[in-house]
Parts: structure tokens; sequence; C-alpha cells
């Protein structure tokens, strides 16, 4: 069997693609159908020595690669508000960014691909079009706290222990966890509250005034009452 011969270039090597006249390092080196081929900046392609050159060799024309830095501003999961939407409030779930280059003129654009959580509906929008409204982590802590605003006239009725209701008498058992759900309900809403004049005070809309409206006529109502009143 004939000796297997070495590769021409090795692992690190800086080498020219001769057909682009663009330069990288080689980050690996295959044996394939009885040749050796080199990969060449982690990339996909694979090329054969004759389409490379080490750079100390090489007196062509070298192309200048041309490096991008982009600072993204929202990320996938983020909670964001759209211009042109109102109150409504969508989800980050993609994002791409365009690059356009011109004989005069050069640009990058951001494209933001969102979802709304309402209904799903599927947007995209440039990252001047979005305004922060949770970030990734706390996004679905956000949206429950909103949710909770719809349910608040929609209370349980308590489970009731049969232990505990041989020991107390009934009236004594629903009393404890009427109030107990009452604290719970008011503690609730003051978060829910607290969020929302968060977002007023950030974005001024007037859905968010009325809503905290609401809430308050319902925790006044709770405190003066006894929490069965509703708005």
């Amino acid at each position: 069997m004939a000796k297997r011969k070495k590769p021409k270039y090795k692992i690190g090597d800086t080498v020219v693609i001769t057909i682009y006249g663009t330069v990288g390092r080689v980050s690996d080196v295959k044996w394939l159908d009885g040749k050796y081929v080199y990969e060449v900046n982690k990339s996909d392609g694979l090329f054969i020595e004759e389409a490379l050159q080490l750079l100390s060799e090489y007196d062509g024309t070298i192309m200048e690669q041309e490096q991008i830095d982009i600072e993204y501003k929202f990320f996938i999961g983020d909670l964001v508000q759209v211009a042109g939407y109102g109150a409504d409030l969508f989800k980050v779930v993609g994002f791409r960014t365009e690059i356009w280059r011109y004989k005069d003129d050069a640009w990058e654009d951001v494209i933001y691909e969102l979802s709304r959580v309402s209904d799903g509906e599927w947007l995209e929008a440039g990252e001047e079009e979005l305004t922060l409204v949770a970030d990734a982590e706390s996004a679905d802590t956000f949206i429950q706290k909103l949710g909770l605003l719809y349910l608040v006239n929609k209370q349980e009725k308590p489970t009731k222990n049969p232990n505990m209701q041989n020991m107390v008498r009934k009236a004594e058992f629903e009393e404890i966890e009427r109030k107990k759900e009452k604290k719970e309900l008011i503690d609730n809403l003051l978060d829910i509250f607290n969020d929302y004049r968060i977002l007023y005070e950030l974005f001024h809309d007037q859905e968010y005034y009325q809503v905290m409206r609401v809430i308050l006529r319902k925790l006044e109502s709770l405190v003066s009452n006894d929490g069965k009143s509703h708005v």
C-alpha cells in the first residue's frame, strides 16, 4: 500500500484563498476521495490544495475583509412595544441583520421578528420602532402579572379542608379563608398597579392610566367593604 503523502498545509497556517484573494487560517484538514481538503476559518466550505497558498508566498492582490461590529439593542424573549400599535405587547422571537453596500453609501439594518402576546400575530419591525418593556428574564413574570388583572373578579371559592372543618366551625373557617384570599388579591393588585404606573410614566399612554384607575377602584372596594363588591 502506498504511503499517504503529508498535507501541504497544517492547522493554524495563514493562507490565501486564491480564487477570492481573501486571507484566513486553516482550521481543519480532511482526507477526502484520495486528496487533502482544507477548512478555513471554521467555515462550511472545503478547499483543495490548489485553491490555497501560504500568505508568505502569495504575490497577488489581497482583498480586505470587512469587519462589521453590530450592537443589538433587543434579544430573543424581550417584551417590547411597537410604534403605531398602542399598548399592545410583543415578544422578540428572532432578528437578522441586512447589510447594504453601494458605490457611494453603506449601512446595516437590524430587523426584529415579533409575536404579539395577545394573539400571536407575527410582525417585523426596525430597532427604532421598538421600546423595551421587560427583558427576556422578566417578560413571563410581567405578562402573568398583567393577566391577573382580568382574573380579579373571578375569585375561586376556597377549597374546604374536612380536617379543618372538624376543628373549627364552618363559619370561622370560611372567614379565615376569605381574609387570606383578600390579602393575596390586594397584594397582586398592588403589584399590577406599580407595573402600570411605571409604564404610564415611561409612555404616557392613557390606556395605562385607565387601568390604574380601575385597579384603584377595586382596591378601595376591597379595603372599605368585605371584598365581595366588584368594579
